[in-house]
């Protein structure tokens, strides 16, 4: 059983039991990033409850060798996507993606809307109106969703923006 395989038989308990879902964990340059979500947002405070429930819990089992800092979050709007699951779950969103698939005629980096995900890889309708892309998931090297912002800041001279209110004068 691997530290990422303990850590997650231990924390995912404590997620489950605070109504989270454990979305990911990952252990690299000695720190420890758990990934809690939970459908509709995460409320702040249940991210701080839950941190120091896993903290305890790692504190008496200590599954992990030597020093290491925990960080708990939640994912963010623009997630990474590392796991099958990570990438069925993300099916119709827009992606940021970098291959390793230049040494079969494909592009090393595109973004474009995810059409399809399986246990065994990925198709991407490229942005660019190209054909879609298909990928094994050995072949992505770094993948994310990408959030788009619906509506542009108003300009300087836009009308449309309400007047600003003028400080009364004394």
């Amino acid at each position: 059983m691997t530290v990422i395989d303990t850590v997650q038989a231990l924390v995912e308990p404590v997620c489950t039991a605070a109504g989270l879902e454990l979305f990911d964990i990952e252990l690299e340059s000695g720190v420890l990033r758990i990934t809690v979500d939970q459908e509709g947002g995460l409320p702040v405070g249940a991210l701080t409850t839950v941190t120091r429930q896993i903290s305890r819990l790692l504190d008496e089992d200590d599954p992990i060798p030597g020093r290491y800092t925990l960080e708990v979050s939640s994912p963010g709007l623009e997630r990474k996507l590392r796991t099958p699951l990570h990438f069925q779950r993300a099916v119709g969103e827009l992606v940021s993606i970098r291959s390793s698939n230049r040494a079969e005629g494909g592009p090393r980096r595109f973004q474009g809307t995810l059409v399809a995900a399986d246990d065994d890889g990925i198709t991407v309708e490229p942005d660019d109106g190209g054909e879609p892309v298909a990928l094994r998931h050995d072949q992505v090297d770094k993948a994310r969703t990408v959030f788009v912002w619906d509506a542009a800041p108003p300009k300087k001279n836009d009308k449309t923006r309400p007047p600003r209110k003028k400080a009364k004068q004394p």
